[in-house]
């Protein structure tokens, strides 16, 4: 059949099993929004208040249901506006298809209306992108794009389309997806699971690869069969029961004593999906002192990642679904009772506490327990960057994998909105809450009328402490208390605020308000906006200052 290049972009968004984009329409794309109005019935598209908030949502979407991210964008600033929020998926490995439109092929290169290289400027922050020039490569290209975002490490591909491309008509055929399929070295899971068997106090380091490659029941057995403590670093949140005996919570620059003490004290360290990151290893050089005399085993999809931050000793080059499940059927079944006494010991010596100097205080992790006991630990939670987001991940308890979206390579401030608003769509029948902080609240406040406008049940909880609170802390600790521009303390009226954009406002001002108003919110069935005013000196603990070691976090300030 003759379709036009619109048409052919539809059909093949629907072969590959997509039913919902992201966007915002404009010049170049007015071909692709005319055929998006034919095609109603089969793709839902949300309108977003900004082009970086539907990047987000299509991140979100992605994060929480597993399938590939769709946005749409117009040439020029409305394909520029996309770049932060591909770089954030680009950081942590998220499918997504961006689309952008472009002046017409005749135009390229003359600096014409809204004309941008968004595929040159876009090179370092996607796994791939295109530009379009001729209508009967089309197809092939979109497939092509849908197969690389998900091969291998996950990630964004852009294709730009000039304007004349949308409108020019060849011939179309339908066509399966490809599909992805992955090879095992045996030998190195055989001498992985010797490894394993060897060992006496074997500590599991796991990240976001374990949630990408929907290995979650798998790192649950593994644990259970190699009797392991486990570790998670930000973006793994949601891969391992947060409730289990062998949970010990985050690794890194706010993670845990008892996980710093847990890698401190192993005799083997099993990374699961991960990259040992910098806000992990906090200094590969002390790091590499703590792990001296000890072994790593690092299973990982992308083989640039083995041996980049960290030397190793044996790896598994492979997906984690696949390399866990051939892991499971080789290892028999361990048992280490001594060390996973010392894990639990340690789990009741250094809780995660925030004091208060006056028993009506509002302490986040009193919120955010409370959220945790309403929710029985189901919610969809997504964040912005800051203090809220460490404390997210210290105080919710997370259960169920894809149940957390979170900017963690790039540290996006203005995230978490958009991302719970493709987090709600995906997952209508989920309760989602985007924790912010009032400094991220300021950068995306304006797709609270996106929630409106859908009437979207979410709610968006903001730690109002009038600050920036995460670069105050570092101004505390290490700048000697010059706050240089980072105490906000703007004048505004959160309930008016919420009102003009037709949001229902609470705002809590006490312990007693906590409960009662979550209740409410929780009950809304309606966009909620929270405003939980807390105090500025709450900080982020443990800590681990850039470049010391994780042995030894500071505990109290």
């Amino acid at each position: 059949m003759v379709l036009n290049g619109s048409q052919i972009i539809l059909e093949c968004l629907i072969e590959q099993g997509v039913d919902t984009v992201f966007g915002y329409p404009g010049g170049a794309v007015l071909n692709i929004y005319d055929a998006l109005y034919d095609y109603s019935d089969k793709i839902t598209h949300i309108l977003t208040s900004h082009e970086q908030g539907a990047s987000h949502a299509a991140d979100g979407y992605s994060r929480t249901t597993g399938k590939t991210g769709v946005v749409i964008a117009t040439s020029g600033p409305g394909a520029t506006n996309l770049v932060t929020g591909i770089a954030t998926a680009y950081m942590d490995s998220i499918p997504m298809v961006a689309i952008t439109g472009n002046v017409g092929t005749s135009l390229l290169g003359l600096d014409s209306f809204q004309e941008v290289d968004i595929t040159g400027i876009t090179m370092p922050i996607t796994k791939h992108n295109y530009i379009v020039k001729d209508v009967t490569k089309l197809a092939d290209i979109i497939r092509e794009a849908f197969f690389i975002a998900n091969d291998g490490r996950k990630g964004p591909v852009l294709i730009d389309i000039p304007k004349d491309i949308t409108a020019a008509k060849c011939e179309f055929k339908k066509a399966e997806p490809r599909k992805h399929t992955y090879t095992i070295d045996n030998s190195e899971v055989e001498e992985a699971a010797k490894i394993i068997s060897e060992a006496k106090k074997p500590v599991i380091y796991a990240g976001g690869g374990v949630v990408s490659s929907d290995a979650c029941k798998e790192l649950a057995a593994f644990a259970e069969l190699i009797d392991a403590p486990v570790a998670l670093t930000l973006m793994g949140q949601c891969a391992f029961d947060n409730n289990s005996p062998r949970y010990t919570g985050m690794l890194g620059m706010h993670g845990t004593k008892t996980s710093s003490l847990a890698v401190s004290e192993c005799d083997l360290m099993v990374v699961v999906g991960s990259r040992f990151s910098d806000r992990v290893t906090c200094s590969a050089k002390s790091f590499a002192e703590i792990m001296e005399g000890k072994k790593i085993i690092h299973i990982e999809i992308d083989p640039a990642e083995i041996n980049k931050n960290v030397d190793v000793d044996q790896r598994i080059n492979a997906d984690i679904k696949l390399a866990l499940s051939e892991l499971n059927k080789m290892i028999k079944q361990q048992k280490h009772t001594e060390w996973m006494n010392s894990i639990a010991e340690w789990k009741k010596q250094y809780p995660l506490i925030q004091a208060s100097k006056n028993a009506d205080d509002v302490l986040p992790q009193y919120v955010l327990e409370t959220l945790n006991e309403l929710t029985d630990g189901q919610a969809i939670i997504t964040t912005e960057v800051g203090q809220h987001q460490m404390w997210t991940a210290e105080f919710y308890n997370f259960k169920t994998p894809r149940s957390f979206a979170s900017s963690g390579g790039l540290g996006t401030m203005g995230y978490g909105l958009g991302a719970a608003i493709g987090s709600k769509v995906g997952n209508p029948d989920k309760t989602v809450v985007n924790i912010a902080g009032d400094g991220s609240f300021y950068m995306n406040m304006n797709e609270l009328t996106t929630l409106a406008k859908y009437n979207l049940p979410v709610i968006e909880l903001v730690f109002n402490n009038t600050v920036l609170g995460m670069v105050r802390q570092w101004q505390k600790l290490f700048y000697n208390n010059k706050f240089s521009q980072t105490t906000l303390e703007k004048p505004t009226d959160f309930e008016l605020l919420g009102k003009a954009l037709g949001v229902t406002t609470y705002t809590i001002r006490t312990k007693s308000d906590v409960r009662p108003i979550l209740e409410k919110a929780l009950a809304a069935n309606a966009p909620v906006l929270i405003n939980c005013l807390i105090d500025k000196d709450i900080n982020v603990l443990p800590m681990v200052p850039a470049g010391a070691s994780i042995a030894e976090p500071i505990l109290e300030i």
